[in-house]
């Protein structure tokens, strides 16, 4: 049956047994996961979703319910069960079907080349990878992992309102960890790429900047204790961000759980940082029209030079702060309630490269990696404590690698010592891939080495 037909025949139904406004949220998709090991396929994965959830307005309460089984003979359970769920539920906060937003903003996050690359070929470029990397140095003592994946998705939401929207992605990726040996030192390098168009991923490029970085960190040793001029580099720096993005979220704040709680249109940062929150950015891979309530995204500056300005909001926690929501309702699945998330989620980039950086550094520190950022950091004080790996700059050059080291200090603490952000800008892989962050320069920051 067609998607809007069925549509049509749950609200039916839910009138029926008496629930006023009603939403269906409808999700499809697919993956596909490639492994190599030793010149051969070793995972091959493949999968398939599909599934729509209802939420429906009864008695004054909202209820909720889903199905896996998307015909018609889920309906009459599916609307029972938001009936059910809305006598049981306890909480007093209000929540809404919403109408719709004035306008949309088209936006084409979905390539449909990708969708035409044999498995072949995708098989064929995870091996040429792997071997890439051998044949780049003869340190290269093992590949630990070669993947490449790619996956697609739909959603589509209607209402009792009469809204009806539609959105569709895909996404690749690859990725390849090597490792290095020289006598008994062992180090680790990794690349990536993201991205929905396939003919972009070049195995020599990736493949030669995972064993650039594993011959790079041979020799590692400590740094004496002290507090250094640090830079950390756009990938370490946006696994930073995405490890206390939960604090820019308006339910954090009125729940008391992060320190920006009353800070709008102050100075939180240095004024060479901004944060962006962009749903229209071209290619990005998080990029959409509307979010999980079907309210148009807004592009916005979060904090611009240094000054915050918006927290995220759903529909919610905008009602309760007497602002309009900034569009950031999430649903992780169509199972998952209404959450908070940004979209593109970046710090802008600044004018010189990493290299033009460090060469102003008389004496510092380059941070590639930090490790324990699920346990090491407390994301409502700002504290962090992680081990860390990266390079000693002596004299504006990279002098040697370095390990063995903890770096320490407080988030927002070290957003005000920001002395200026570099113009290479990355994002995460998948998981991560909407974080993103150019290297940034910090005046100070604790290294714990020997």
């Amino acid at each position: 049956m067609e998607m809007k037909a069925l549509i049509d025949k749950i609200f039916q139904k839910g009138k029926e047994i008496g629930l006023k406004d009603m939403e269906v949220y409808y999700s499809a998709g697919g993956s596909l996961s490639l492994k190599v090991f030793q010149k051969e396929l070793d995972t091959y994965n493949l999968s398939e979703s599909e599934g729509l959830s209802l939420r429906g307005v009864y008695n004054g309460k909202m209820g909720y319910s889903y199905t896996e089984k998307v015909d018609e003979t889920s309906i009459e359970q599916l609307v029972r069960d938001v009936a059910e769920n809305a006598i049981v539920i306890d909480s007093e906060d209000e929540e809404y079907i919403f109408e719709g937003s004035k306008e949309y903003k088209e936006v084409n996050s979905f390539n449909p080349s990708l969708s035409n690359i044999s498995e072949e070929d995708k098989i064929e470029f995870v091996k040429s990878l792997e071997e890439e990397a051998f044949k780049s140095d003869k340190r290269i003592a093992s590949v630990e992992a070669c993947v490449y994946g790619d996956g697609y998705g739909e959603i589509i939401m209607s209402n009792t309102k009469g809204l009806y929207l539609q959105d569709k992605s895909n996404i690749a990726y690859t990725y390849i960890a090597v490792v290095a040996k020289e006598g008994d030192d062992i180090k680790i390098g990794m690349a990536y790429r993201t991205g929905n168009d396939f003919n972009k991923f070049n195995a020599k490029e990736i493949a030669k900047e995972a064993v650039g970085e594993a011959i790079s960190l041979l020799g590692g040793k400590s740094v004496k204790s002290g507090d250094y001029n640090v830079i950390i580099r756009n990938s370490a720096a946006a696994d930073l961000l995405e490890a206390f993005t939960g604090i820019f979220s308006a339910e954090a704040v009125q729940k008391n759980l992060s320190l920006l709680k009353g800070k709008l249109n102050e100075r939180i940062a240095s004024d060479k940082f901004t944060l962006i929150d962009d749903p229209y950015m071209d290619g990005g891979l998080a990029s959409k029209s509307f979010d999980g309530e079907g309210v148009a995204c807004k592009y916005k500056k979060v904090v611009d030079k240094g000054v915050l300005k918006t927290y995220f909001h759903n529909l919610k926690t905008a009602k309760k702060d007497g602002v309009e929501t900034t569009g950031n309702a999430s649903k992780g699945s169509y199972k998952s309630s209404i959450n908070i998330s940004p979209s593109n989620f970046y710090v802008e980039k600044g004018q010189r490269s990493l290299e033009d950086m460090i060469a102003d550094m008389d004496k510092g520190i380059v941070i590639t990696e930090l490790q324990g950022l699920h346990s090491g950091l407390n994301s409502v004080s700002g504290d962090f404590s992680l081990a860390a790996l990266g390079y000693l700059v002596q004299d504006g050059k990279i002098s040697r690698p370095i390990e063995q080291i903890t770096v320490a200090g407080n988030y927002f603490e070290m957003l005000k010592n920001i002395e200026e952000t570099g113009s290479d800008l990355k994002f995460g892989l998948p998981g991560e891939s909407y974080i993103g962050s150019p290297s940034i320069k910090i005046r100070k920051l604790s290294i714990a080495g020997e």
